[in-house]
């Protein structure tokens, strides 16, 4: 992980997908991760898609996209705006 941001930080590409990245650390370091990606996010103008299904790494993040299986063989896509959803529950 640390060549693959070492790299962005020399010459940023426009975008970059993690899969699972998060899975092997500890909550401590999750909170590390996330406060890196929100850095490299802002200094290099990256849009980073990250698949994980760590909480704590959800809950930092700007946008959720979910897939989900209504009925067998028939998925849907479901995106939420965490800032939008947060102001709601604020609200109510």
């Amino acid at each position: 992980m640390s060549l693959i941001f070492a790299v962005f930080l020399t010459n940023p590409a426009p975008i970059c997908v993690l899969d699972e990245v998060d899975a092997p650390l500890d909550d401590h370091n999750v909170e590390r991760f996330c406060n890196l990606m929100e850095e490299m996010a802002k200094t290099t103008e990256t849009r980073f898609v990250i698949i994980t299904h760590n909480p704590i790494t959800m809950a930092r993040m700007d946008r959720l996209f979910g897939v989900t299986m209504a009925e067998q063989g028939v998925s849907q896509l479901v995106s939420v705006d965490l800032q939008a959803a947060e102001a709601m529950r604020e609200a109510s």
